[in-house]
């Protein structure tokens, strides 16, 4: 039961390998980015940015179809068209910057879904959406590659600027005035391409759950930012892992069925984390 469950699938079928090569991937890369929103308390940024790039999708899918080039150019320039005039309005306006987001991207998921309503029909919304996973084809997983070896090779790189962004940005901006905002836009950079990796394999609406809730598992448990970011990724991945496992067995949805892993670990980590023990807290209170 457990070798016909967790591992025959994957020795198999070559869809589920494809499957599990490019969520294990995307778990390693986003997870990491996921940490560092999170240690700058913008964790709904990640959510945000990834209805902000709906509308360039679309319009990539109205010009070219279910090209993957189209929509990925599409989706990189409207992401970071969204977060750089976000911003500007939050600088320039007394709303903070959460609230200026929340506007652009609300109005910019309703545009993406008008846009492919436009030419496309419910199952083209439901793919753009949800995504589908296991039709992942050989060009999706090499761009998906490619972005998670990216995103690893820029962490490793500037490494230690965003540690300093994150933890004590008014020191950088003592020393370099370019430096801070270098950084943020590299950092949006890599966060919006990975969102729109994330989008080719989970959909829009689901991508950010494996950013974020294995970030926020990590948490609970460890003290020490190295360690928070290896026990993330090790998390993502096993929850890819478990949770095409289950898809598979279970014959359910496999994005939702990973985001939904995540959050059972998310729930698992804020009941009994070590650095959460919120079951103790409750036990004590009654």
């Amino acid at each position: 039961m457990i070798w016909h469950t967790f591992f025959q699938p994957f020795i198999e079928f070559g869809f589920m390998r494809r499957a599990l090569v490019v969520c294990l991937a995307l778990s390693v890369s986003t997870t990491m980015l996921g940490v560092f929103l999170l240690l700058r308390r913008m964790s709904l940024m990640g959510d945000a940015l990834s209805h902000a790039i709906l509308p360039g999708v679309a319009v990539g899918y109205l010009l070219s179809g279910m090209s993957l080039l189209a929509m990925t150019i599409g989706g990189f320039i409207a992401g970071i068209a969204v977060a750089l005039i976000a911003g500007w309005v939050s600088r320039r306006t007394p709303l903070k910057e959460d609230a200026s987001f929340a506007g652009f991207y609300l109005g910019s998921l309703a545009l993406g879904v008008t846009l492919v309503s436009l030419r496309g029909s419910s199952v083209d919304l439901l793919h753009l959406l949800f995504g589908s996973i296991l039709a992942v084809d050989s060009n999706a997983a090499l761009f998906v590659s490619a972005v998670a070896s990216l995103t690893l090779i820029a962490m490793a790189l500037l490494y230690r600027g965003f540690v300093s962004e994150a933890f004590d940005s008014a020191w950088l901006e003592v020393n370099s005035r370019r430096l801070p905002s270098l950084l943020h836009g590299v950092f949006l950079a890599l966060l919006v391409i990975n969102l729109v990796a994330g989008f080719q394999v989970l959909g829009t609406l689901m991508a950010v759950g494996v950013m974020m809730l294995p970030a926020i598992a990590a948490r609970c448990w460890a003290r020490t930012l190295p360690v928070i970011l290896l026990l993330a990724a090790v998390s993502g991945a096993f929850c890819a892992w478990l949770g095409l496992s289950l898809s598979w067995s279970a014959n359910l949805p496999a994005g939702p069925a990973i985001v939904l892993t995540a959050s059972l670990l998310f729930l698992i980590s804020l009941f009994f984390g070590t650095r959460s023990r919120l079951a103790f807290s409750l036990r004590a209170l009654f």
